[in-house]
């Protein structure tokens, strides 16, 4: 039997490696990550926000990625990507998500800190009725929602120092909330930039913050960053990466090139076939390098 997605976490941090996990919104997606992590023999995760979710649909979503998970005797999971609200997330944990991130960024600390309690009770209620647990992850430190292509950063977003997540923070959220994942601030933002570099993360942070939380850290808003930051975030105490826009983009852009080559294909499954090979090289590519491989 799979591993569950704790004993990943678990053996990903004892490896000082971490877990990719690529946001989706449709089947073809869905394959291109399955496929390589396949390959490469890898445990990943599957992530769907509020806008994939609803386009893809919620219990469809779940459904492929167990189908897979049963299937192939293999380590894919599922989660509920930037949750914005208790009755968003409760409906994410009764559909059968592995996974759910409480995304209260925008809200004062003490009431992010609150509503994440609702919901972690909530998640271990469930989590009786299940051979897997629903691991609940919070969110501290505002870095944007969009992952796309950015003029500049996004709005209300600072990487200055102090304005990343603080230690005294993050140990204070965590025993308050008793989340099983955190995802700090420490230099990241949601999207790529178009016409600059992404800015360089806070390794000594992450130190910082992994020794003050001692739960394992979540670093979101990984496209565009330098593989060199990478390396040294995963070594500080990165256990889980989301990459999203770049998969976005290479999946865009492979579609492009297949139209170009056949304008008088209307196949579906052949339109999207390119788009499909383009992202699994992403994929590959990040996932190799979070695994050391």
């Amino acid at each position: 039997m799979a591993k569950t997605l704790r004993e990943c976490i678990k053996d990903a941090e004892s490896r000082k490696v971490a877990i990719g996990h690529f946001n989706i919104s449709d089947s073809e997606a869905l394959r291109a990550v399955f496929d390589t992590a396949r390959k490469l023999n890898v445990p990943v995760i599957i992530g769907t926000s509020e806008g994939e979710r609803e386009f893809i649909g919620q219990k469809q979503a779940v459904a492929m990625v167990k189908s897979l998970r049963e299937e192939f005797d293999y380590p894919i999971f599922i989660n509920a990507d930037h949750t914005y609200s208790l009755k968003k997330a409760k409906e994410a944990i009764d559909t059968g998500y592995d996974a759910v991130i409480f995304d209260g960024t925008k809200l004062p600390f003490e009431e992010n800190i609150q509503e994440t309690k609702k919901i972690v009770a909530y998640a271990k209620k469930e989590s009786m009725n299940r051979e897997q647990s629903v691991l609940i992850e919070g969110e501290i430190g505002f870095i944007g929602t969009s992952s796309k292509l950015l003029n500049e950063l996004p709005a209300g977003v600072s990487v200055g120092e102090n304005m990343l997540t603080k230690p005294e923070e993050v140990a204070q959220y965590v025993k308050e909330t008793g989340v099983d994942l955190v995802a700090p601030a420490v230099g990241n933002i949601h999207g790529m930039l178009k016409h600059a570099k992404n800015p360089h993360l806070n390794i000594e942070r992450i130190k910082a913050l992994r020794a003050a939380a001692n739960i394992p850290l979540v670093l979101h808003g990984g496209s565009g960053i330098p593989d060199d930051d990478f390396k040294k975030a995963i070594a500080a105490g990165i256990s889980v990466i989301h990459i999203n826009t770049e998969v976005r983009l290479a999946y865009r852009e492979g579609i492009e090139r297949g139209l170009e080559n056949d304008k008088d294909e209307i196949a579906p499954y052949r339109l999207m076939k390119k788009g499909v090979e383009n992202m699994a090289k992403v994929v590959e590519k990040r996932l190799r390098l979070f695994n050391n491989m």
